[in-house]
C-alpha cells in the first residue's frame, strides 16, 4: 500500500484541533456511542472528551490513544478517513508533507502513515517547545514501549522516578512508556524528534 497526497491530513490544509474534534464526534455518533460510554471505555473524563470534540483541547498521545480504544477504532482513524489494513508482504511509502497533524499546547505531532490501519508501531515526528514555554498538568503514560531520537536541537526527557536525561542531536532513548514521561527542548529554540510507540 502506498499513501498519496489525498489520503493524509496535512498541517497546511486542516486546523488540527478542530478537525480532530469533529472527527472524534463523527466516529462516536456513527457508532451510536454516548460520551459517557466512550468515557467509560477510555478512562477519560466526560468533560475532557467534550472539550476535545469541541476543539477546546488538543489531546496528548495517551489521551488520543485512549479515545481510539474507547471508540473501538484504530488510532490512525482519528487522523484519516481513508485507509486500509497493513498486509504482510506489503510496503507503505510516505512522501514529504504526508502526515496527520495535531498541535497541542506543548508539542506538534506529525502522525506518519495515518492511512495505514493495524500498525504494530506508531511512528511520529514532532516539534518540541523550550521547557520554560511549556505548561504540563501531568506526565504522559500509556502501555507499550517507546523509541525517541533527536533530529534537531537538544531535548530534555523527564522520566518519573529518575533523573532527567539530556539528549543531543542524533542521540536516542528506548524506554517503557508505562513510566510517566515528558519531552521538551532543552535550549531556547524548538527541537525536532522522531518517536515510535509500540501498539500493545
Amino acid at each position: 500500500m502506498t499513501s498519496g497526497p489525498n489520503t493524509s491530513v496535512t498541517q497546511e490544509t486542516v486546523p488540527s484541533r478542530t478537525a480532530l474534534g469533529q472527527r472524534l464526534k463523527d466516529l462516536r455518533e456513527a457508532r451510536g456511542l454516548t460520551i459517557q460510554t466512550v468515557a467509560d471505555r477510555s478512562g477519560l473524563a466526560i468533560s475532557t472528551i467534550s472539550k476535545i470534540e469541541r476543539g477546546l483541547m488538543a489531546p496528548t498521545y495517551d489521551r488520543f490513544s485512549g479515545l481510539a480504544r474507547g471508540l473501538g477504532v484504530d488510532l490512525s482513524e482519528l487522523f484519516s478517513e481513508r485507509g486500509g489494513a497493513f498486509e504482510p508482504g506489503t510496503c507503505a511509502i510516505a512522501r514529504a508533507g504526508e502526515f496527520g497533524f495535531l498541535e497541542t499546547e506543548n508539542y506538534t505531532y506529525e502522525m506518519l502513515f495515518p492511512d495505514v490501519r493495524g500498525k504494530k508501531m506508531i511512528p511520529m515526528m514532532g516539534t518540541l517547545k523550550p521547557l520554560q514555554k511549556m505548561a504540563f498538568e501531568r506526565m504522559v503514560t500509556h502501555p507499550g514501549e517507546e523509541f525517541l531520537m533527536v533530529l534537531e536541537g537538544q531535548v530534555i526527557v523527564q522520566l518519573e522516578g529518575r533523573e532527567d536525561v539530556i539528549l543531543n542531536q542524533g542521540e536516542m532513548m528506548y524506554f517503557d512508556s508505562g513510566r510517566g514521561h515528558l519531552y521538551a527542548s532543552q535550549g531556547d529554540q524548538n527541537a525536532r524528534i522522531l518517536v515510535v510507540c509500540s501498539q500493545n
